[in-house]
């Protein structure tokens, strides 16, 4: 006979096969989130601040950067808390939360890396038409387009995930409330849950790897048709950052399901690139090559110097 109690809390089992680092954990992680933070914030003020950044490139990279705070913050502050030694339990409707905010942002970052694939193909396919493809309505639409489809994903993954009844065993054998880690618990046919969950997870990375690979393609044939060196290697630059984060996002999430048996360890590692070192290495990727956005930076610091020397 089962316990038919309903279950109002869960408890988080941590990161597998990693009993006795917790201090050493807590450190990294909190360094890595801080660097994640610090990155981010300086990303948006760059952008807000210098008028010359008010195109639709940074308009989606500071979408991005939005993605990227919220993102990490959506599993590391509570996995720093019981790494800190806090209790490891999470409510019932805390770890539905952090369900929904997990895959809400982790398809939004899929559906915004297609949207910013879109704006450089457009950019080096059509540079005399840019503007006025890339209107502000047009960046304004497909911006609210990839946070509401987003939220639709994970509305859907959610509801299906915690209308099941949970009377059974409470721990998560994992440091996050997952959609793997949660259903083993419920006890009742996960059958559905499983099919749409996979389905419609495999299917908007699919959908998104598919027409980032067309943009790239048609943006490959439209550099190779650019005569001058110089050129070729400006067209190039616009898309080599854009690039790098998409493999670092894409990157992880391939070779794990390349592996046919991945064990628990590996699985959690992809997790924590995905959750937190790609969000931290977005500014570094975006900002370290691009002159626009250094620029902007040392002008927010000067400003920022300046007024406190005033004072």
């Amino acid at each position: 006979m089962r316990n038919l109690t309903p279950v109002t809390q869960f408890i988080l089992l941590g990161i597998p096969e990693t009993g006795g680092l917790e201090t050493a954990l807590f450190f990294l992680f909190s360094a890595l989130y801080l660097c994640t933070i610090l990155g981010n914030v300086l990303i948006l003020t760059a952008i807000l601040c210098s008028s010359r950044l008010h195109t639709p490139m940074y308009y989606f990279l500071g979408n991005l950067s939005i993605f990227d705070l919220g993102f990490s913050s959506s599993t590391v502050p509570k996995m720093l808390s019981y790494l800190s030694g806090h209790s490891p339990g999470i409510s019932f409707q805390g770890c539905a939360a952090q369900l929904f905010f997990y895959h809400f942002l982790g398809c939004t970052e899929g559906f915004l890396y297609t949207v910013m694939a879109y704006d450089r193909f457009v950019a080096i396919c059509y540079p005399l038409r840019y503007t006025v493809i890339m209107n502000h309505r047009v960046c304004f639409v497909l911006a609210t387009g990839t946070w509401m489809s987003g939220c639709v994903h994970a509305a859907i993954l959610t509801s299906l995930t915690f209308r099941l009844p949970y009377c059974g065993s409470t721990q998560v054998g994992y440091y996050f409330c997952d959609i793997p880690a949660v259903l083993p618990l419920a006890c009742a046919d996960t059958s559905l849950a499983q099919r749409v969950s996979f389905t419609n997870v495999g299917l908007v990375s699919l959908i998104c790897l598919f027409l980032i690979f067309v943009s790239y393609t048609r943006i490959g044939i439209s550099i190779s048709k650019i005569r001058s060196t110089e050129g070729r290697q400006r067209a190039f630059s616009t898309c080599s950052a854009h690039l790098t984060a998409i493999l670092c996002a894409y990157g992880p999430v391939i070779v794990i399901y390349l592996q046919p048996h991945p064990s628990p360890l590996l699985g959690a590692v992809i997790q924590m690139l995905n959750n937190l070192v790609t969000p931290m290495l977005n500014p570094l990727i975006y900002s370290l090559r691009n002159k626009d956005v250094k620029s902007a930076l040392r002008k927010v610091f000067l400003k920022r110097s300046l007024t406190l020397g005033n004072e």
